[in-house]
């Protein structure tokens, strides 16, 4: 019910942080669903089967070996990985350093690479960092700092 109502009812554009969550959601009819966490190699093959049956499942890759692994293994019947360009903005979790050199080198292997089997959709930061603030100020300081860098790294 609470998705429902956070999707205005829709049932698009929900965000799940395990493949069960993700399991679930599809049971409900949602068909727009991001797994907010870089997809590692042993989850690819539940990964798929959600990407083949939705209309849209979308991941996270933070790296080189993550953007490979999908490219060696490509949906069927001309569907593409949905991939957001996890970064890393201090939450030190997952993802890449926007300021890494890296990053910009690998957001252009995305997005250029092979569009026909790997789709870039944008460019995903958690602020999880915000967890151990004590005060609003704390946590509107680190949402500041987030936006900031993600802003700068799209603009590059």
């Amino acid at each position: 019910e609470g998705a429902e109502l956070a999707t205005g009812g829709s049932r698009r554009g929900i965000v799940v942080s395990t493949l069960a969550e993700a399991r679930f959601f599809a049971a409900g009819g949602f068909d727009d669903i991001l797994y907010a966490f870089p997809v590692p190699a042993w989850r690819l093959a539940e990964c798929s089967a959600l990407a083949q049956r939705l209309q849209e499942f979308q991941l996270l890759v933070d790296s080189p070996q993550g953007l490979e692994m999908l490219l060696q293994n490509p949906l069927p019947g001309g569907k593409r990985w949905l991939v957001w360009l996890k970064l890393d903005c201090g939450n030190g979790r997952a993802g890449i350093r926007p300021t890494d050199p890296e990053a910009l080198a690998l957001a252009r292997a995305i997005a250029e690479g092979s569009p026909e089997l790997v789709t870039l959709v944008g460019v995903y930061a958690h602020c999880g960092n915000t967890y151990g603030c004590r005060d609003i100020p704390a946590i509107q300081a680190i949402a500041r700092d987030t936006t900031a860098a993600v802003l700068e790294f799209v603009t590059a």
